[in-house]
C-alpha cells in the first residue's frame, strides 16, 4: 500500500510528475497510474489502491475537473476524510469539492520549500503520521495541545423568519472577525465556514475537513427588541462541549453578547490575550445597536441582488450613520450602494465619492472603502485611478465579497475577461448565495470559450435563483439572471416563461430588464432583445454605457445596425462622441 495516491488526469502527467517526485522526496511512498503493470485490471487495482492509501492528492485542472474518475475519486476520499486537493492553473472546482481548502501550486517550480507545497505537505502529514504512530503537531487532534484552530459555523436562524437571516449572519460574522485579532488562535475564515451553511454535517467531519481542533455553533431567534443566542463549543476529537450558554437579552446588549462568546471561547481554549488583543475584542465599528443593525439589513438587501430596492438600500445606509456618523462601514456601503445607483442613472459629479471619502478617513485600512471609491471613480470614467483603489482593496481583504466583486466590474469594463472570472470566483466563494457573481461567471467562461465552466456556473446560478426566489418570488433580478442559465441549459420555454414574469412582475427594474435582453439575445431573439436593450437604456451614465459596450453576453447583436444605434443614442445623451461597437 501507498501513502500518498494522485489523482489527476492523463493529460497532466507532465505537470504532475514533478509533485510525485516532490512527495517521495519528503519520505513517503506515492502511487500513480503509470505503475500499473501490463497486465492487471486498471479498474480493479485503481480501487485498491484508493481504498489502501493513507491520504489522496487530488490534482484540480481543468481536464481534471472534467474528468468523471478524478471527480469520483475526489468524492471517495473526501466521504472516507482522506483528500487533500491542489490545484494548477484556474481550474473551476467541482461544487462539492470547495468546502474543503485547496493548495494553489500555480507558477510552483518543483522546490520542496516552497511556501505552496510545504502547505500541501503539512496536509499529508497530518493524515499519515497519526496512522504511523508519529507526533503530528499540526494535526487536528494535537492542536487541542498546542495552537487551538476553530471554525465558526454560521449561526442558524430560528426565528421563523427568512428576513432575519441577516442578523445571524452578522453575528456569525462578527464572531469570526472577533476572533481572528486574536494571534495565538487559527480561524477558519468567513468564506470557508460559510460553505456549510444550511447543511447538516457532522462537527468531527468539518473538522476533518477543515483541520480543525474545535467548532463554534449556534443559533439567534430575534423577536421584536429581544434576542436569544445560544452558541456551543466542540473539541473536534472528543465530539464533547467544552463550553455552552444560551442569552435571552434585549438587542441593546447585543454588543455585549457576542463580547462574552468570543472571551468564552477564549477562557475555554486557555488561551492568554495580550492587552491590545483584549481591547480589539470590543471594537464594532459602532456602539449603537440600532445603526449596526440597519447596516445588516442594508447589507442583506445588497447581497440579495434586490436591485429595485435601491433607493431602500441608501436609505438604510443613510440611516445607519445618521444614528452613528462614525461608522465607516456603513460608509463604505452607503457608496457602493450610491454606485449601484449611478450604473443605472445618469449621475455625474461627486455622487458616491463623498461617502468613500468619508469612511476612509475614519477608517483608513478599510479595503470596503477603498473598493467603493475605486467603483466611483472608474465610473467617472478614470479606469486607472479606479484600478488603484482595487488593487489596494485587494491588498487589505483579498477574501472580501465587496473587494472582489468591485474589482470583477472592474475588469469587465475593461474586457479583461480571465482577471474577471478569479475576482468571481472569489466572491462567488466568498458569498455562496450571490447570484449576481454566479451569472457573471456564466458570461466569463463562455466568453473564455470554456463550454463545461459556462455549464458548470449556469447549473450553480440556477441553484442560487431558485433559493433566492424561495425567499422572494417576485425578484426580477433573480429571475433575470435565471433566464440567462436556462438559456445556456438550453431550457429555452422555460427561459421564455421567466423573461415574461420578469416582465410583468418587475418592469422598472431596469436592470433586470437588460439582463433579460441579454438572455433574449444569447436565444436568438433580436427583436425582442433590442426593445429591451432601448428600455433598459432610457437613463443609464456612463458605467452604464460601458458595460452594454463591452458585454460579451450582446456580441450576437453587434453586427446588426440597430446595435450602433442604440450606442449612438446614449452616447448623445450624456453629451459624448459616439462610441464604437
Amino acid at each position: 500500500m501507498a501513502d500518498v495516491f494522485v489523482s489527476y488526469a492523463r493529460r497532466d502527467r507532465a505537470q504532475v510528475a514533478p509533485l510525485v517526485a516532490a512527495l517521495e522526496h519528503e519520505g513517503w511512498s506515492v502511487w500513480w497510474d503509470p505503475q500499473i503493470a501490463p497486465g492487471e485490471e486498471f479498474d480493479e487495482l485503481i480501487a485498491k489502491e484508493l481504498d489502501l492509501a493513507g491520504c489522496v492528492v487530488v490534482v484540480w485542472t481543468e481536464a481534471s475537473v472534467a474528468s468523471r474518475w478524478v471527480r469520483g475519486e475526489a468524492r471517495d476520499a473526501a466521504d472516507r476524510g482522506r483528500l487533500v486537493p491542489v490545484r494548477f492553473g484556474t481550474a473551476h472546482l467541482p461544487i462539492d469539492a470547495r468546502a474543503i481548502h485547496t493548495t494553489d501550486l500555480d507558477g510552483w517550480g518543483g522546490e520542496a520549500q516552497h511556501p505552496a507545497f510545504q502547505q500541501l505537505a503539512r496536509a499529508v502529514r497530518n493524515l499519515l503520521e497519526p496512522e504511523r504512530g508519529a507526533a503530528a503537531p499540526a494535526s487536528a487532534a494535537s492542536r487541542s495541545a498546542s495552537r487551538p484552530a476553530i471554525c465558526v459555523l454560521p449561526f442558524e436562524n430560528i426565528s421563523g423568519d427568512l428576513e432575519q437571516e441577516y442578523f445571524s449572519d452578522g453575528i456569525s460574522e462578527d464572531i469570526i472577525t472577533d476572533l481572528s485579532r486574536i494571534s495565538s488562535i487559527d480561524v477558519a475564515s468567513r468564506n470557508t465556514a460559510f460553505t456549510f451553511k444550511g447543511r447538516r454535517v457532522a462537527i468531527p467531519e468539518v473538522a476533518r475537513q477543515l483541520g480543525v481542533s474545535h467548532v463554534l455553533e449556534g443559533s439567534v431567534r430575534k423577536a421584536g427588541n429581544r434576542v436569544r443566542i445560544t452558541a456551543q463549543l466542540i473539541e473536534a476529537a472528543s465530539d464533547k462541549h467544552l463550553w455552552a450558554e444560551r442569552y435571552d437579552r434585549d438587542l441593546d446588549d447585543i454588543f455585549a453578547v457576542q463580547d462574552d462568546i468570543s472571551r468564552s471561547i477564549v477562557a475555554a481554549l486557555k488561551v492568554r490575550l495580550a492587552s491590545s488583543e483584549s481591547q480589539g475584542l470590543a471594537q464594532r465599528g459602532t456602539s449603537d445597536p440600532d445603526a449596526y443593525r440597519f447596516y445588516l439589513m442594508a447589507r442583506r438587501y445588497w447581497r440579495g441582488g434586490w436591485t429595485r430596492h435601491r433607493d431602500v438600500i441608501v436609505r438604510l445606509c443613510e440611516k445607519a450613520v445618521s444614528l452613528d456618523p462614525n461608522y465607516a462601514r456603513a460608509w463604505a456601503l452607503l457608496s457602493i450602494c450610491q454606485a449601484d445607483l449611478r450604473f443605472s442613472s445618469d449621475n455625474s459629479g461627486q455622487y458616491g465619492l463623498e461617502a468613500a471619502e468619508r469612511a476612509l478617513a475614519l477608517e483608513p485600512h478599510l479595503a470596503e472603502a477603498y473598493s467603493a471609491k475605486g467603483r466611483i471613480l472608474t465610473a467617472q470614467g478614470l479606469r486607472e485611478a479606479g484600478w488603484e483603489q482595487h488593487r489596494r482593496a485587494l491588498e487589505l481583504d483579498p477574501e472580501s465579497y465587496e473587494v472582489n466583486a468591485g474589482a470583477a466590474r472592474w475588469a469587465l469594463g475593461g474586457g479583461r475577461q480571465e482577471d474577471a472570472r478569479r475576482y468571481l470566483e472569489a466572491a462567488a466563494t466568498a458569498d455562496t448565495e450571490d447570484i449576481w457573481s454566479a451569472g457573471m461567471l456564466i458570461q466569463v467562461h463562455e466568453a473564455l470559450g470554456d463550454e463545461p465552466g459556462t455549464l458548470s456556473w449556469s447549473r450553480e446560478c440556477l441553484a442560487r435563483v431558485e433559493r433566492g426566489l424561495a425567499a422572494e418570488a417576485d425578484n426580477g433580478t433573480a429571475l433575470s439572471f435565471g433566464v440567462a442559465a436556462l438559456v445556456r441549459l438550453g431550457e429555452l420555454e422555460r427561459a421564455r416563461d421567466w423573461a415574461e414574469l420578469v416582465l410583468l412582475v418587475d418592469p422598472d427594474n431596469l436592470n433586470a430588464v437588460y439582463n433579460v435582453g441579454c438572455g433574449m439575445a444569447q436565444a436568438g431573439e433580436a427583436d425582442l432583445a433590442f426593445e429591451l436593450l432601448a428600455k433598459a437604456s432610457t437613463n443609464v451614465g456612463l458605467e452604464g454605457l460601458q458595460n452594454i459596450r463591452m458585454d460579451t453576453d450582446l456580441d450576437p447583436l453587434r453586427a446588426d445596425p440597430r446595435f450602433a444605434a442604440l450606442l449612438d443614442t446614449v452616447s448623445r445623451r450624456l453629451g459624448l462622441e459616439p462610441v464604437s461597437v
